[in-house]
């Protein structure tokens, strides 16, 4: 076997953790190359992976240095795929994803997560947005570190500006009206209040939008489904048997509406005592596992109950932003990766992919 086959051969025994196959099957290696023992390797994923890029490289190259190599040179770069909208929409015609996150409940942290997958997205390389959608009880703004009193700047024929807040925009009823100020709508008032949003907010160019639902199966969940081109769905449940029922009529919900669910997010999986370490399942023990292989899906992520994630998110400053190095952002950063990745991989279905290019100097 000459060099450049050993060398192919010991770079395909390398699985990417979030597509879960070696790099040439998932069309990640556009180009490989040796020269006298010199490789030069480039690399483009799907999905963002920022925070993994240097680790990745160090692998790669402790692989094929051990294969023969005598120096290895990677370019690793990201392509993130538009998905086929369902339907035109002018002012989300220039965004790749939209991804709706959804609860079958409320009070099971789905605001804390979009927020924080939002921003766990942007860390990891991505232009993304958030739409608050929780009309009755819009909370992005606060937790996103808005002033009060903020407001959408105004373009011609009705039009308006998203704002700009820890790195990701974002538009919430809670920025029209008073903090205080009730929702009392019906249902079709509210739902109007909704497509009013999403067509006369200028996104612009955005790799993720990012839907923060209301929680439930309502008006404003079936207009958002119809009327907006959701390129996939995330449900958000704690292990807890009544949100898992909730969760899982989400999902059918979903089904019905033909929006892909990615898979399920579980909040409060496990209590950690910040004093002795004792970690116990105050909710349930494995219930997101449960829901997910029940729907052929897949549990993108689990979330401790720990108070920090609820003081950042409380004070505009979410756990990704505030702690950029700990435990828990850590975790949302895996997360979105995972989602990045899914959803890469959602819209190459019936693509070829890239054509790899092995060459011998």
């Amino acid at each position: 076997m000459d060099i450049l086959s050993n060398l192919q051969t010991a770079l395909a025994s390398y699985q990417d953790p979030y597509l879960k196959t070696d790099l040439f099957s998932a069309g990640v290696v556009t180009s490989f190359t040796e020269d006298d023992g010199a490789v030069h390797l480039s690399l483009v994923f799907p999905y963002v992976n920022k925070g993994q890029q240097l680790s990745v490289a160090d692998k790669l190259t402790e692989i094929l240095i051990g294969a023969g190599a005598k120096s290895v040179d990677i370019k690793q770069d990201t392509v993130i795929k538009a998905a086929v909208q369902k339907c035109q929409v002018a002012s989300v015609a220039k965004v790749k994803n939209i991804l709706a996150i959804s609860s079958g409940k409320g009070g099971v942290g789905k605001s804390t997560t979009a927020v924080n997958l939002a921003l766990a997205l942007a860390a990891e390389g991505a232009v993304v947005g958030i739409l608050d959608a929780d009309i009755y009880g819009p909370s992005q703004g606060m937790m996103l570190g808005v002033k009060p009193g903020t407001h959408p700047q105004p373009l011609s024929d009705d039009k308006m500006l998203p704002i700009s807040s820890l790195g990701v925009v974002s538009m919430s009823i809670a920025y029209m009206v008073d903090e205080t100020t009730p929702m009392v709508w019906r249902g079709p008032m509210a739902s109007g209040a909704i497509s009013q949003m999403v067509n006369q907010t200028q996104w612009g160019e955005l790799d993720y939008l990012l839907i923060d639902m209301p929680p439930g199966t309502g008006d404003i969940q079936l207009t958002l489904s119809q009327k907006v081109p959701v390129t996939a769905a995330i449900v958000v449940t704690t292990p807890q048997d009544i949100a898992l029922l909730d969760a899982k009529r989400g999902i059918e919900m979903f089904r019905k509406v033909d929006i892909p669910v990615l898979g399920v997010v579980e909040n409060m999986s496990v209590h950690i005592c910040s004093n002795c370490g004792h970690q116990e399942h105050i909710f349930g023990d494995g219930g997101g596992e449960r829901i997910a292989s029940d729907y052929q899906s897949e549990l993108l992520g689990a979330l401790p109950l720990n108070i920090d994630i609820r003081q950042q998110a409380d004070s505009g400053l979410p756990s990704v932003a505030a702690d950029r190095e700990g435990v828990i952002a850590a975790n949302y950063r895996d997360i979105a990766r995972v989602v990045s990745a899914r959803l890469g991989q959602l819209n190459a279905q019936g693509d070829r992919g890239p054509q790899l290019s092995i060459v011998e100097d």
